[in-house]
């Protein structure tokens, strides 16, 4: 059920209203507070509404026509698609761009929802907005996500296999972790058969469940996705690597070009100048963590003992030096996940063939057939 508190005022008929009409909604998992106000600053209604799909509709219905401006969040995905569906225009607010928010000294529900209403009725710019993925791709990045979390309870349940057999006094065999089930079963002594048995059944299930969801994206990736079979021209990009891109850049038009595409991933270096000072610190981490760490994957087999020659790996070497310094290593690594990143979109957007010695060509390290 939509309260409204004792000061709010009346919604003046559709035709009366002055755009932009704003309505800043501060969400939360069960009850979310709103604010409306007219084009100048007028207070229009204050309340709290339900978050449920029915709540929150007949809300935005009332509002239709005016500009609906909410957080970044679990909830906004759903919520700003909802919004545009009753007719609003949606402004997705960066939590991370909005000090007013993040770093207020009066943080309340109800202020953050009023602060949002200003903002995005005054200076839009000033929210950071940003654009969120399709449904289409948000369901479909959701299998990819489901396998990460597979991927990572299988890991889980093998440590804790080996940990027990480690502190037992016996050791489990070398193995991957699809023939580890074959291989440990004769391995484990009779007093931790109870215990460790169990788990071993639960790896092979595991194991199965990986192999189907690899199955059911590379499919995805083949029938919905063809864009990603550029990508796979780029040894170490296999079909999670491609599918996950195209998953959460969802529209590459929207990237002014392809260098804003390491930035919008948390790739490129915080910047702090002042004077003559230019430190060197660490990456911003903005964007999507998991895409981020599929890109440093690529680019550790690019860099790594069986990555082939190309401009990637002679980029990333270049960094690394002698191959002494750790702290090398790892900006190298970043390096190249950038640079990757940066390729990846130039081949999804422009079509063309990969040419992994494209940049040694140009500077002549390479002579041209």
């Amino acid at each position: 059920m939509t309260h409204r508190t004792s000061t709010s005022v009346s919604i003046p008929t559709h035709a009366t209203v002055q755009l932009p009409t704003t309505l800043g909604l501060d969400l939360s998992d069960r009850v979310s507070y709103f604010h409306g106000e007219r084009g100048d600053g007028v207070p229009l209604e204050s309340g709290k509404v339900a978050m449920t799909r029915e709540r929150l509709e007949a809300l935005f219905l009332r509002w239709k026509g005016c500009r609906l401006v909410i957080e970044a969040g679990g909830h906004s995905p759903w919520v700003s698609r909802l919004g545009s569906e009753c007719g609003m225009e949606v402004l997705v607010a960066n939590p991370r761009k909005v000090p007013l928010i993040s770093q207020s000294d009066r943080k309340t529900d109800r202020r953050d929802a009023e602060v949002l209403a200003s903002t995005g009725r005054t200076d839009p710019s000033k929210l950071a907005p940003i654009q969120h993925r399709s449904k289409e791709a948000q369901c479909d990045l959701a299998v990819l996500r489901s396998r990460d979390e597979v991927v990572r309870l299988r890991t889980s349940v093998i440590n804790h296999v080996r940990g027990v057999m480690k502190s037992c006094g016996y050791r489990a065999p070398s193995a991957s972790p699809e023939s580890l089930p074959g291989r440990i079963s004769g391995s484990i002594p009779s007093e931790l058969t109870a215990a460790l048995q169990p788990l071993v059944e639960l790896i092979s299930h595991l194991n199965a469940q990986i192999k189907g969801f690899d199955q059911e994206l590379k499919r995805t990736a083949t029938e919905r996705y063809p864009a990603t079979a550029a990508l796979q021209q780029i040894p170490g990009v296999g079909p999670i690597v491609s599918l996950a891109y195209v998953l959460t850049l969802d529209d590459p038009k929207r990237f002014p070009g392809a260098r804003s595409v390491g930035a919008y991933l948390g790739l490129v270096p915080c910047k702090r100048d002042s004077g003559d000072s230019s430190p060197q610190l660490r990456i911003t981490k903005a964007g999507d963590r998991e895409m981020r760490r599929l890109l440093v994957i690529s680019a550790n087999y690019i860099l790594g003992r069986f990555g082939p020659d190309c401009d990637l790996r002679r980029y990333g070497l270049k960094i690394m030096g002698n191959g002494t310094d750790k702290n090398a290593k790892k900006r190298a690594r970043v390096a190249v996940a950038r640079k990757l990143a940066v390729l990846m979109y130039h081949l999804w957007t422009t079509g063309a063939v990969y040419d992994p010695f494209y940049t040694a060509k140009q500077r002549g390290e390479i002579a041209v057939a």
